[in-house]
């Protein structure tokens, strides 16, 4: 196969998985005018069209599909082969991408990452700020992060955190001037700070605990937010009660900023999880990664 051929199927493979010429040339490091001009000598050679183009989005036409479910995987499988040669090296390198929540990165991932990469000098890491559930394979990282129970079965899984709780608070001043709900349910009377979930779309409902019994509270207010740490500064101004990780809350309820209610109802959870596809051969560089970031009570 001439080796034009072989560039532009890797281009048509970043653009049909991006489903943009913009995200591809960012992803691959060139312009986007240089992989404009790929897939247009490559439908050329075939004959065929490969992409249907709109003001908003691309996507493969069924023949483009076709081409890229026939060939992906034997690009994959390429990929692999070449990480797998760092068994040869004397120190493992490579690149490893991870998708995770924004608190996760900075509580979970940075404090044993920054520790990890002065040791391996040759390997490269990219944190991707995931607040809603991404399908790793398709977005085509090497590893993603989510609690126990949101991992599906055909993913191995390594604890990389403690338990976690949630926290409702508010600033004292909040409290003074409207009171405390003695019981979630009592929460709809109160001005709540939302959050949105990004995957699904609608609003999360606070998740409580009774007698071993779970159950949700749906809140109103004036705000929605889709990212923590707005809702953190949010909460700091004095615009309503929010429900948040306990080690985000934690800080601000040592230093008087917020106060606590509801404790009693908050359930511990089951922490934080590396999760990844099961790989025939983990390249050493990740093998290297997921055992710094292993939880270890």
């Amino acid at each position: 196969m001439p080796r034009e051929n072989i560039n532009d199927l890797v281009v048509f493979i970043a653009i049909a998985r991006e489903g943009s010429f913009t995200k591809a040339a960012a992803r691959m490091g060139v312009s986007q005018s240089a992989l404009s001009h790929s897939i247009r000598q490559l439908e050329e050679r075939l004959g065929i069209r490969l992409f249907t183009r709109t003001t908003r989005a691309v996507s493969p036409t069924e023949a483009g599909q076709r081409l890229l479910t026939g060939i992906g995987p034997h690009f994959d499988s390429i990929e692999q082969e070449l990480e797998a040669l760092n068994l040869f090296r004397d120190k493992p390198a490579g690149t490893i991408r991870i998708a995770a929540a924004s608190n996760t990165i900075s509580h979970v991932l940075w404090p044993k990452i920054r520790e990890f990469l002065p040791e391996y000098p040759q390997i490269s890491v990219e944190l991707f700020t995931d607040n809603g559930l991404t399908d790793i394979v398709n977005g085509r990282f090497d590893a993603g992060v989510r609690l126990g129970d949101q991992i599906a079965k055909d993913m191995i899984a390594v604890r990389i955190g403690p338990d976690i709780r949630f926290a409702a608070v508010a600033t004292p001043e909040f409290f003074k001037q409207h009171g405390k709900p003695a019981t979630p349910q009592q929460l709809t009377q109160f001005k709540c700070i939302n959050f949105r979930l990004p995957t699904a779309g609608g609003l999360y409902a606070w998740e409580f605990e009774e007698n071993g019994e779970e159950f949700k509270v749906r809140v109103d207010g004036q705000l929605v937010f889709n990212e923590i740490y707005h809702i953190i500064q949010a909460t700091l101004d004095g615009f309503g009660i929010s429900y948040m990780p306990e080690e985000l809350a934690k800080p601000h309820i040592e230093s008087g900023e917020f106060e606590r209610v509801l404790d009693a109802w908050c359930p511990l959870w089951e922490g934080p999880y590396l999760y990844y596809p099961n790989w025939r051969q983990a390249p050493p560089a990740f093998s290297a990664l997921v055992e710094a970031l292993r939880h270890r009570p």
